[in-house]
């Protein structure tokens, strides 16, 4: 019940900041791309937490514990919280001031993408149930090389990024776009800190990265 309470009180929380977020700078909540954007994130994630809660409940508890001990990586935590509020802003100021006019099926396509990484998020978790959204190695951990971890070496963070760069054509703003798109940069950082501390500290990760060549886009990076 302590696990149920904790991720209902931060899907909660979560839905009622993102909603503040976009609909007080849009002064008015008949935003439509802000309706559907919180459509399309949160319908899935409550979804998804009723999936763990039934069947994954360690693992969800390792995505409700978002506090980051690297320095890099707090770091990296904190710039893109700015991102994500700044992209926000600025598509409810977006649609209040009309500065910019996203086609729909640009807005359809990108909706479409959302939820595409949305279900590379839910296979990722599937496949990996050492899935924290911190940056650890745990006790007893082992290398996931199977699945989309015999594609890419960090499949979530690809997720991620898909639905970071939809966001705001979701929500009908070019505008948007500007703060979103350091998003894929931040995930460099990221990755390339991150796979100091796995090749250190997680047995088998030296030869994984050898099997699996790329880390983030095949035949790219």
């Amino acid at each position: 019940m302590k696990l149920f309470f904790s991720a209902l009180i931060k899907f909660l929380m979560g839905l009622l900041l993102v909603a503040l977020l976009i609909f007080l700078p849009a002064g008015t909540v008949a935003y439509p791309g802000g309706i559907l954007f919180l459509c399309l994130l949160f319908i899935p994630m409550l979804i998804m937490g009723v999936v763990m809660m039934i069947s994954a409940r360690d693992l969800l508890r390792k995505r409700l514990d978002a506090n980051e001990k690297q320095a890099t990586q707090k770091g990296v935590q904190s710039l893109s919280g700015l991102a994500f509020i700044a992209g926000f802003v600025l598509a409810g100021l977006d649609f209040r001031f009309g500065w910019s006019q996203v086609p729909l099926p640009v807005t359809v396509a990108a909706s479409v993408i959302f939820l595409i990484g949305y279900g590379l998020y839910a296979e990722v978790m599937r496949e990996n149930a050492y899935l924290s959204r911190t940056v650890q190695v745990e006790e007893g951990q082992i290398v996931v090389s199977t699945g989309l971890y015999g594609i890419v070496r960090h499949p979530m963070y690809l997720a991620s990024i898909l639905m970071f760069l939809a966001i705001s054509l979701v929500m009908g703003s070019w505008y948007a776009l500007i703060p979103f798109a350091f998003y894929p940069l931040l995930m460099v950082i990221r990755i390339r800190d991150e796979e100091k501390l796995l090749t250190a500290e997680l047995a088998g990760y030296e030869a994984y990265k050898i099997k699996v060549k790329y880390r983030l886009i095949p035949f790219i990076w």
